[in-house]
């Protein structure tokens, strides 16, 4: 008979047949000198190795608009391995007081929405970054200067909040390497700081980590017929409903992480739905401590074109210029983002519908 925990590490590996067929890692010059570099290239011992002399700067890869047709297979069959060579927490006070540095960046999902492939160029692979000792050396230093947090803030009322998925999905990086566990177990002894990540994927292998209320794990959630579309490679969402009291049990907070919200022509009646489902889903326990993100849709016109190249269907949810307007970014870059008379009043109809439909859910924001 197979143990409840055999059963749990047998998911995440199904989960990376699934994602992951790593046939090349690109990887800087001397990367074995890391102890975590060499642990990901002995988990994938038959790829092919390509030196290079940044993991910024990959040609053939980033920056080649042909690879827009190999969108997917890239996020499948080709890891980058790099050094982070500088080190910044960056203040954030949204969904965390800051953002700390990047131990992982892209990711073998594909949601058509995602800002990083904006970044790179045509190609979003996860890059490992393997000089993890001075990264988690780092956080726990800047961690400490912060000392006791003065007073709460909506991040939370009693730690500081460190973001360490921002360009990334914590629960696909473990599956590559072990900087995730590494930090989760770091800020299980941080007497003042908590690790926060969002995901949309359910590994089942970090209810084996020993979070002990250090870590907050944002599940993303939408409505199930829009994330068939757009949450390409994804977790379902019946699947990360369902695993959301698991991992309260296992010691995490659990946050949800409502985002990209894509207006449509049922969308607030999907979202009832939604609400329904999450509630019935869950337990009293889990109600009682959940907090959620609300953040409207943001779309990129450079994005919008690469999306053509290889998801048009997504398009048809993302691209509405009936209900958007375009707004240039502090890159020069065209977003575009639901109209202001309209988008509030959006807002103010969704964030009523969760006080309805989950009482004890507090909204930390919305926009």
């Amino acid at each position: 008979m197979t143990s409840p925990t055999q059963d749990a590490r047998r998911v995440p590996a199904d989960l990376a047949d699934r994602l992951l067929d790593i046939r090349r890692i690109y990887h800087e010059p001397g990367i074995e000198r890391f102890p975590r570099a060499q642990q990901v290239l002995d988990r994938y011992p038959d790829a092919e190795r390509i030196e290079v002399p940044s993991h910024q700067a990959i040609p053939g890869l980033y920056g080649n608009e042909g690879n827009v047709e190999d969108w997917v297979r890239n996020k499948r069959e080709v890891l980058v391995l790099g050094e982070k060579k500088s080190l910044s927490a960056r203040r954030n006070e949204r969904s965390s007081d800051w953002i700390a540095p990047s131990t992982a960046n892209g990711c073998a999902m594909a949601c058509s929405y995602c800002y990083v492939p904006r970044r790179k160029g045509y190609a979003n692979p996860i890059t490992v970054f393997a000089n993890i000792e001075k990264i988690l050396g780092y956080l726990q230093r800047h961690a400490a200067r912060q000392g006791v947090k003065a007073e709460p803030n909506q991040c939370d009322p009693v730690d500081w909040v460190y973001d360490i998925g921002e360009n990334s999905d914590c629960s696909v990086d473990a599956m590559v390497s072990d900087n995730v566990r590494d930090l989760v177990d770091l800020f299980a002894r941080l007497p003042n700081a908590k690790a926060s990540f969002a995901t949309k994927l359910v590994n089942r292998a970090l209810l084996d980590y020993d979070p002990r209320g250090g870590t907050r794990v944002r599940f993303s959630l939408m409505p199930a017929e829009t994330s068939r579309v757009v949450d390409v490679r994804t977790s379902k969402i019946a699947d990360r409903i369902a695993a959301i009291d698991d991992f309260v049990e296992a010691g995490y907070e659990v946050h949800l992480n409502f985002s990209p919200v894509i207006v449509h022509e049922n969308w607030l009646a999907d979202w009832s739905e939604l609400l329904d489902q999450i509630a019935d889903g869950t337990s009293e326990r889990t109600r009682g401590q959940l907090a959620a993100e609300v953040i409207f849709l943001t779309h990129n016109e450079g994005l919008h074109d690469v999306n053509l190249g290889w998801h048009p269907t997504g398009e048809d949810l993302l691209w509405r210029p009936d209900l958007q307007q375009l707004k240039r970014s502090q890159s020069g870059q065209w977003n575009v983002r639901y109209k202001t008379p309209w988008k509030g009043r959006w807002v103010t109809e969704l964030t009523e519908l969760i006080a309805a439909k989950l009482p004890t859910c507090r909204v930390r924001y919305a926009f």
